[in-house]
């Protein structure tokens, strides 16, 4: 027997995978919202749009049983309409139309305009820059652009989300100022690719232009930087990082190997030599500055020697942060040609040796910050400690800042200086200091 559904007419969207698709997720939410439709992410609704993620074999795993589980409460009558987008539907529609036929019907990335028609909504041009944030109120992702013209052979990103498009910086510019009326303080910019940003706008690479045009927003107070591409990179940002005290001093470059071997195999465009050299730049020119990277193991093709190669060069690098993935065999990427030659307990072992190297660095690093003093930015309350972040830390991946709540109290949102009194691989514990202004 069917069960009554809850929640009648409220449209829950459920969202997976990256940054990007946060974002994604929020304008649907914005657009519903000024449509006069009930809409909540993440609670119960008897409306679901499930925003999927097709990136790599776990998170396609993630979105495919999330539907499945949906699928179930569709056919026992707890929800009444199932609908899917984002990147796996955009991959895999036909097939996933065929496998679980209890969706109502699936969307592609580019699809929001048909979606809301299919949730009763119309698509409102004028609403630019109207999201329904779904992070804490005091920091927002922005993104920047949309899509990715690099060749990298393992990516699948070009086939989900197309070529790269530049979201124009007046546009950008009067997203943050609405971003910050709503009490957003910090900026994360997110893209594909950050550093290609204005190519295909303005003819050149404006992501300093769009920084200084973005510093200049009333209530923004810190803007961070991620997935900035190696290859051809605009050095004058680093000249903003330096000297706007509103750009976080903090960037993230996913690098992903650096053996040549395995670079020119992932048409990365670049060289040991190269990244290297562009990584001194950058710790030259912005001497401060925390590096934050992303590598792949296992990839097609890798050797003991290209892993050794890695696990040196990890060492003797020493990344502020650093993630570490296994390499996951995507059908029409470049690299589905090569063979899948290193075995999953291999690639797994691997990762674990990285990020074994990466804790101990970690470690070192956070015991130098023991006595200091740092700006930090409170995103949370848990259990019985505040959790905040420096800006040398970005949220949910980073390192965090814990400050004991049953000595101190603090406001979620506010900026506070802080010691640091004791440190752990990827915590630090810290207490309020008296107020001084910050300095670098």
């Amino acid at each position: 027997m069917r069960t009554k559904s809850l929640k009648k007419n409220t449209i829950n969207v459920v969202t997976l995978g990256c940054s990007k698709n946060i974002y994604d997720s929020e304008v649907l939410m914005g657009q519903l919202r000024a449509n006069d439709k009930q809409v909540v992410h993440e609670k119960e609704g008897n409306i679901v749009v499930v925003n999927t993620c097709g990136f790599i074999d776990n998170a396609k795993e993630e979105s495919v049983q999330t539907i499945l589980n949906f699928a179930k409460k569709k056919e026992a009558g707890t929800i009444d309409k199932l609908f899917v987008t984002g990147c796996l539907s955009e991959r895999y529609k036909d097939d996933l139309e065929q496998e679980i036929p209890e969706v109502d019907q699936f969307f592609g990335t580019t699809d929001l305009p048909i979606l809301l028609k299919a949730l009763g909504a119309n698509y409102k041009y004028e609403l630019i820059g109207e999201r329904l944030t779904t992070t804490p109120k005091h920091y927002a992702y922005l993104k920047i652009s949309e899509g990715c013209d690099r060749p990298c052979s393992f990516c699948a990103i070009p086939l989900m989300r197309g070529k790269h498009r530049s979201t124009p910086i007046e546009t950008l510019v009067q997203e943050a100022k609405k971003l910050a009326a709503n009490g957003v303080k910090e900026l994360i910019l997110i893209a594909q690719d950050l550093t290609y940003y204005g190519l295909d706008l303005y003819k050149k690479r404006r992501l300093a232009d769009l920084l200084r045009q973005l510093v200049t927003v009333d209530g923004i107070e810190w803007i961070r930087l991620h997935y900035a591409f190696p290859t051809g990179f605009p050095l004058d940002v680093l000249d903003v990082i330096l000297d706007e005290p509103k750009v976080c001093q903090y960037i993230d470059m996913p690098l992903q190997h650096i053996s040549d071997n395995i670079l020119k195999s992932m048409r990365r465009g670049t060289t040991y030599a190269k990244t290297n050299a562009l990584l001194n730049t950058c710790k030259e020119r912005v001497p401060n500055m925390a590096i934050r990277t992303t590598l792949i193991v296992g990839y097609p093709g890798e050797t003991q020697e290209d892993f050794e190669l890695l696990k040196q060069w990890v060492s003797d690098t020493r990344f502020d942060r650093l993630g570490c993935f296994t390499y996951s065999h995507e059908e029409n990427t470049h690299a589905h040609q090569l063979v899948d030659d290193v075995p999953a307990e291999v690639k797994q072992q691997r990762a674990n040796e990285i990020m074994a190297i990466q804790s101990q660095i970690s470690w070192e690093n956070n015991q130098q910050m023991i006595g200091k003093t740092l700006r930090c930015l409170i995103d949370r309350k848990e259990g019985n400690y505040y959790i905040g972040r420096s800006e040398y830390d970005s949220p949910d991946v980073d390192n965090e800042i814990r400050i004991d709540a049953k000595a101190h109290y603090l406001r979620l949102g506010d900026f506070v200086d802080v010691t640091i009194e004791q440190a752990e691989d990827f915590d630090l514990y810290a207490s309020p200091t008296e107020p001084i202004a910050f300095k670098r």
